[in-house]
Parts: structure tokens; C-alpha cells; sequence
């Protein structure tokens, strides 16, 4: 293996979701130097976002500008989280009063449509609203991505470097990655954040020597939160199914999606979103183009007729993505998960590597509000020499 480049920096981060940003993010308000090293061509992790344009052809998504104004005229439309409960995540509220970005309710009026038994009509039946509200961010999740990234020194982040080995040695840990022509560097670092999953990290990164085996035990176990799921996305001119008294919102037993919400920008498409309920191994084998087709049969059966013409559709499969999913991850139950070790406490991995992804977040595991909580501890517990 041939080493290309040496950078020594005090902080290492592995993964550019929100975790591994937010991180990025303290370390500068911090002064501490780091790099990000990120696996895919973009940033944000399992926070993905669709744009549709009005003059973009159908499912022809317009990529994320990071670092960049909010291209106008175009919706967002988030195959990742959508929410947040600033009553009950505050860490969170507060950091997106910081960054000065707008937030509206999720659409919840009106009566919601259930099919308790397959093949029979659905039923109407009277609505329910959250307590406290599910709230959203205008321009979706990637706003909070795009706020964070322009307050970074972006020479310090490295898209398409996948992470292939840490290796202990004496007073730094050497990290190996892969770029996407297949060239390998070495860095070094005297700690590293991990903003990954942990079952993730655990089958995709080499360590040298290698970890407590009780570590490995509880990373390997921990269920990757949105890797067994995908979602669809119906994008249309108008929300037109609040005209008829309706939030939007559908419960089935009958599928392919079992949940479904309105996902309408703010003053902008109406849109429809919905959790596919179909297991992860029954998709794959099925074209994305045979499932679209159900979902959008679905939605006329629950909506009428007009939902069966949507100017662009959406759909993400997580379970199918290499940089979120393992194999163990495709007969997950999707729950979230307890929040593992985040850290070795004996041996030569003690007190120089710390799981920050949102899973290792003690109150909020999988949640957005968690890889805010799980960055904000490991930087705080960073050593006061750094």
C-alpha cells in the first residue's frame, strides 16, 4: 500500500453527516485543527434531500450547493429525517436559532385516511396532531448541513475518502483512506471521532491491533437507524387533498406504504411522503420503477385520481446504500436503537477514538437531535491539551 501523504493533525473526523459537522464545528469555535473525511462525493449522510425544479425533468434531482445560497425555485424534499422536537431536544432548537434557519409545523389539518384491511376502501377518519409539534426546516434537513458547512474552513474537509484502516502506533493513530481514483493516503491524528454508525464502522473500518471484543460485540449489534427503510416521495402542483378536509396523513395494513404524511414546501409543490413497508429483501427484488408504480396505485386509492399524475417522484432505499447499510442491517426491525460504548477504556485504543454518529447518543439515538448530542460530548471530553 502505497502512502501518498502524511497530514498530522490534532483531531481526525471519520463521516460528514451532521455528527461529524457539528464536530467539525465545535473544534473551530474550539481552535482545535482536524480534518473530515468523508466517503461520498457530497456531505450530510443519511440527511439526502431530492430537488425538484421547476424546469428540471422528472426525477432528475438537482444537486445540494453546499457552501451556497438556496437555489431558488427549488423544493426540497428530505428521503432522509424530516423532523425535530425543539420542546424536547433543546441542544438542538438552539442550534438551529444560531444558524438563523426558518422552521414551520408539519401539516397535520384535517382528517386522516386508513386501510384496516386489504382490499377494502379506505376509511376516513378524524385526524391527530403531535404534542409538541413535529417541526421542519424550510429547504429541509440539508439547510442545517448547508449552515454548518459554510462556517467551516472547507480546506479541512475531504469528500470521497473512504476510510480503509486505523492503526495504533505510539502516540498517534494512522488512518488510511481511499479515494474515488483508487489512491491512498495516510494521515495521522491523536484522536479520532468516529461520526458513523457503529455497525457500520465495525464492518467497513480495519483496526490495528483490534479492538475490545466486548466493543465489537455491542457496535456489531447496534441497529443503523433509516438503513432498513425507504421512503417515496409523490411531488405535485398544488396539495390538493386539503381541499377535501384532509392533513395528508394515511395509516395501511395493505402497503407498499404502511405511513404517509404530507411533505409540502413551505409555499412551494404540495408533496406527499411515505415509509415503504415492504421488507428490504423483498425490494431488491423489485425495479424501482415496479415499486413507484404501487405507491402511486396506493395514493389514488387513498387521495383520488389526481395523485396519480405527480410532476417528479422520489424514492431512497437505505438499505441499499453502502455507506449507511450493512448486510445485518436488511432484517433489522428499524427501531431505534440503545446507544452503545462510545470509547475503549483500557488498552492501546483507551481515550483516542469516540463514537459521535447519532446512535451513540445517550437520550436520542438515531435522531438528528442525537448526532448534535453525541459530537457535543465527545468534543467536550476531548483532552485540554489539544
Amino acid at each position: 500500500m502505497q502512502k501518498v501523504d502524511i497530514t498530522s493533525v490534532p483531531v481526525a473526523i471519520i463521516g460528514g453527516g451532521l455528527s461529524g459537522l457539528y464536530a467539525a464545528y465545535l473544534l473551530e469555535q474550539k481552535g482545535i485543527d482536524y480534518i473530515l473525511l468523508e466517503a461520498r462525493d457530497s456531505l450530510g449522510g443519511r440527511i439526502l434531500a431530492s430537488n425538484f425544479s421547476k424546469d428540471s425533468a422528472l426525477e432528475q434531482p438537482i444537486s445540494q450547493h453546499l457552501g451556497s445560497d438556496s437555489v431558488q425555485e427549488v423544493d426540497s424534499f428530505d428521503l432522509g429525517p424530516s423532523w425535530f422536537w425543539p420542546d424536547y431536544q433543546p441542544q438542538l432548537g438552539d442550534l438551529v436559532n444560531e444558524l438563523q434557519l426558518e422552521t414551520f409545523a408539519q401539516f397535520e389539518e384535517g382528517d386522516m385516511m386508513v386501510e384496516r384491511v386489504p382490499n377494502e376502501p379506505a376509511v376516513r377518519m378524524q385526524g391527530y396532531k403531535s404534542s409538541p409539534p413535529s417541526m421542519r426546516l424550510a429547504g429541509g434537513m440539508a439547510a442545517l448541513i448547508n449552515a454548518l458547512y459554510r462556517r467551516l474552513d472547507s480546506s479541512r474537509v475531504f469528500n470521497s475518502h473512504i476510510v480503509r484502516r486505523l492503526h495504533r502506533t505510539g502516540e498517534h493513530i494512522e488512518i488510511t483512506s481511499e479515494d474515488a481514483s483508487g489512491q491512498f493516503t495516510t494521515w495521522r491524528a491523536q484522536h479520532i471521532l468516529l461520526a458513523l454508525p457503529p455497525r457500520l464502522v465495525e464492518d467497513s473500518i480495519t483496526f490495528e491491533p483490534a479492538l475490545p471484543s466486548d466493543m465489537i460485540t455491542q457496535w456489531r449489534n447496534t441497529a443503523t437507524w433509516m438503513a432498513p427503510h425507504a421512503k417515496y416521495f409523490a411531488v405535485y402542483d398544488t396539495p390538493f387533498w386539503r381541499k377535501q378536509g384532509l392533513s395528508g396523513a394515511a395509516r395501511s395494513s395493505q402497503g407498499p406504504m404502511v405511513e404517509i404524511h404530507d411533505a409540502s414546501s413551505m409555499g412551494g409543490n404540495g408533496a406527499l411522503f411515505g415509509f415503504i413497508g415492504v421488507p428490504a429483501s423483498v425490494r431488491q427484488s423489485v425495479s424501482d420503477e415496479v415499486l413507484k408504480a404501487y405507491c402511486r396505485a396506493q395514493l389514488v386509492r387513498l387521495f383520488g385520481e389526481q395523485a396519480d399524475t405527480p410532476k417528479a417522484e422520489y424514492l431512497k432505499d437505505w438499505s441499499q446504500d453502502k455507506f449507511t447499510a450493512t448486510t445485518a442491517d436488511a432484517s433489522s426491525d428499524g427501531q431505534h436503537a440503545v446507544a452503545p460504548v462510545s470509547k475503549a477504556t483500557s488498552g492501546v485504543w483507551s481515550d483516542c477514538i469516540t463514537g459521535i454518529g447519532s446512535e451513540w447518543s445517550p437520550q436520542f439515538s438515531g435522531y438528528i437531535a442525537g448526532a448534535i448530542e453525541a459530537a457535543s460530548l465527545a468534543v467536550q471530553g476531548l483532552p485540554e491539551n489539544m
